[in-house]
């Protein structure tokens, strides 16, 4: 079948409908639209209708939508109130690493699968996906919470190390053995980056306030806050981190001045647009016909042990804080999403992981993904109804 603009403007209208027809359905339901996004592309998808077929288009235009995703989350979530939850949400983020890999790792070798197997699971238990839960928490109206912002910074902080994390495994793939240079460059580049983007780029959006201000572009705040998230989306990859962590940092630096600028309901739109392919394209990665037997079992096993690792480890840390804390940011670093797959993919590619090991990694995924959000709608219940009272009273 020819691909022209005639056929990918019909599957963009099919993936667009859908995702927002069934978005809806699962509103309708108290249920974050996100889910039926997700769902509609597992409904879709290759593995199952088989009306969307992969495309490196779609996959370009889902990647985009995952960046403005992620630019969005950011301008709701202050520098200062990130530096505040900072030291609770890196301790979040390690425990996080190192429970779930930890516990991965331990039950594939238990099981008798290779050692470097093995290790692809446990690193891709690890990622929490800062697209989703951003999305989700956005969805339920929360972000402003300070749980929701333990959540996201530490989701932000647990992606920097997985990133690092990545690169060890992607080291294995490779050429079997880990290349520490170039790791501790990784890490040094990282952490310089982070800094960067918390401390001193607000700072340097304040200076130029004035500037833009007097340009003659029409919405040249938001211009000019696009044009940086492009370019700090690009500047992560160019230092080994995902995209989408550029991104984030990128709306970090106008949040102060978003409400000044309007820049949230300008962006609503344009998130409103992009970000349902982004959601979509995870579940068509679903293929429900790898699951039998064995298989089956070992999926449903490492889901339950990504579950428990991400509640006991991002959650005990805060244990002074109450048992709601604790489940609260459990559940709300549970969902794996794009670094997962990027972790088993760069396996399968290398032809170190089975295809079987690269089906359990996606259902792993996909049930951390889908549970999630009604799970963290139910925990978030008395946020969201005092959020609903102060809209009331406005």
């Amino acid at each position: 079948m020819p691909h022209g603009p005639d056929h990918l403007l019909f599957e963009l209208f099919a993936i667009f409908l859908s995702a927002k027809v069934i978005g809806e359905i699962f509103e309708r339901f108290k249920l974050p639209a996100v889910l039926g996004e997700i769902l509609a592309g597992v409904a879709l998808g290759p593995y199952a209708l088989g009306w969307i077929p992969p495309s490196d288009t779609i996959h370009s235009i889902a990647e985009i939508g995952a960046i403005f995703v992620l630019f969005h989350a950011g301008l709701e979530t202050s520098p200062q109130d990130l530096v505040r939850v900072g030291r609770k949400a890196l301790i979040v983020a390690v425990a996080g690493i190192v429970v779930p890999f930890a516990l991965g790792f331990a039950y594939m070798k238990w099981h008798g699968e290779a050692s470097t197997e093995a290790v692809f699971v446990g690193a891709a238990m690890v990622a929490t996906s800062v697209g989703i839960t951003a999305r989700v928490l956005g969805d339920l109206g929360v972000l402003s919470s300070p749980t929701a912002r333990i959540i996201l910074g530490a989701a932000v902080f647990d992606d920097i190390l997985g990133m690092l994390l990545l690169a060890v495994v992607t080291g294995l793939a490779e050429g079997g053995t880990v290349e520490w240079l170039h790791l501790g460059v990784l890490a040094v580049e990282a952490t310089i980056f982070a800094l960067f983007m918390i401390f001193v780029a607000p700072r340097i959006v304040g200076r130029l306030r004035p500037n833009v201000q007097r340009l003659s572009t029409h919405n040249a705040p938001l211009v000019v806050a696009l044009v940086l998230c492009l370019l700090l989306s690009w500047l992560a990859t160019k230092i080994g981190m995902a995209a989408i962590i550029g991104a984030f940092f990128a709306g970090l630096m106008f949040a102060d001045y978003s409400p000044e600028w309007h820049l949230m309901d300008r962006m609503y739109g344009i998130t409103e647009f992009l970000g349902p392919f982004f959601f979509f394209s995870i579940g068509s990665k679903l293929n429900a016909r790898l699951f039998r037997g064995d298989v089956l079992v070992i999926a449903i096993v490492v889901s339950l042990l990504a579950i428990v690792s991400k509640v006991a480890g991002c959650g005990l840390p805060l244990l002074r804080d109450g048992w709601h804390t604790v489940f609260t940011v459990g559940i709300g670093m549970m969902p794996r999403g794009e670094v997962a797959l990027i972790v088993a993919l760069a396996g399968l590619n290398a032809q170190i992981v089975s295809q079987s090991t690269y089906a359990i990694v996606v259902f792993m995924t996909a049930v951390t993904t889908i549970l999630a959000p009604p799970l963290l709608r139910y925990l978030f219940r008395d946020e969201m109804r005092a959020a609903s009272g102060r809209q009331a009273r406005i």
